[in-house]
């Protein structure tokens, strides 16, 4: 039989998981899999001891994902994962088409296959989703996981509300591929994957091209930056929105703004950021 271990916190889910650990683990043992239950300790490794495993599915939102692939990454691992969403907004596992149903998406892994897709790597820092820096980037590492919990993706809208009034511009040199650009950025958004907080930003991503999204909100006054950003949400092109797609990109700034992976604290300035093309090997649904 395949090995599989079955990472999970026992807040995911509202909980949810952890009163399910024995349903999950049994769909796994039908499709041929011994699985080992562990609860996450962010304290270890959790591929110590699991070196050759068949796949490590993980139960959690993006930063969960997040801290499992650098965890791999860390020992030079190539192992299957697979995700079953527990998170507040589960953006990476909306891509791979995964059920919010935890016993459905354990059923998706379990009888899916694997395929290879993109991941981002900042200054020696992987990440499945978006790596960003500027306003309302870093909301989700000051939301508490309790609020989180308790009232969901309205967590992030409040927190963010807050930093309305800290709004400032970061001045930057950017290169993206070879192509260069001098700007102040209110936000700065590089995605792998296609939504951040669950809201759908990008308009021609896939996790499976080589290549990032990128999107660069240029800082005028805060009305006219404001009103720019929504006359893009509504798909509009406002020029001080700027979009563009590279595989490699390289920012300096004289301010060493804090950074995000996945809702998680990022990488310092200045920023080595590439696209490394099928460099992580997912297990999920097949594709219909």
């Amino acid at each position: 039989m395949k090995r599989a271990v079955f990472l999970y916190n026992v807040q995911s889910g509202k909980g949810h998981i952890a009163r399910n650990v024995e349903r999950i683990c049994s769909i796994f043992a039908e499709n041929g899999y011994t699985t080992t239950p562990q609860l996450i300790d962010f304290a270890r490794n959790p591929f110590e001891g699991n070196e050759t495993i068949d796949l490590m599915v993980v139960a959690g939102g993006d930063g969960t994902l997040n801290f499992a692939l650098n965890a791999m990454k860390a020992k030079g691992l190539d192992i299957p994962l697979g995700v079953i969403p527990a998170g507040t907004a589960n953006d990476f596992a909306g891509v791979l088409g995964m059920s919010r149903d935890p016993l459905e998406a354990a059923r998706q892994i379990a009888t899916g296959s694997i395929e290879r897709v993109d991941c981002g790597r900042v200054n020696g820092l992987y990440f499945v989703n978006v790596f960003s820096f500027g306003i309302f980037t870093t909301t989700s590492q000051r939301t508490s996981d309790e609020r989180k919990h308790r009232i969901g993706k309205l967590a992030y809208l409040i927190e963010g509300i807050k930093e309305v009034r800290s709004v400032h511009g970061v001045p930057l040199e950017i290169d993206a591929d070879g192509e260069c650009f001098d700007l102040k950025s209110l936000i700065v958004l590089i995605f792998n994957g296609r939504t951040a907080g669950g809201f759908h930003l990008t308009r021609r991503a896939s996790i499976k091209d080589g290549k990032f999204d990128c999107i660069f909100l240029e800082k005028k006054n805060l009305f006219h930056s404001t009103l720019a950003m929504g006359r893009y949400l509504m798909g509009g092109n406002p020029k001080i929105v700027r979009q563009l797609q590279a595989r490699t990109i390289d920012i300096h700034s004289t301010v060493d703004e804090p950074t995000d992976v996945d809702g998680q604290r990022g990488a310092q300035f200045p920023l080595h950021i590439e696209c490394l093309a099928g460099a992580l090997q997912i297990q999920c649904a097949n594709a219909e």
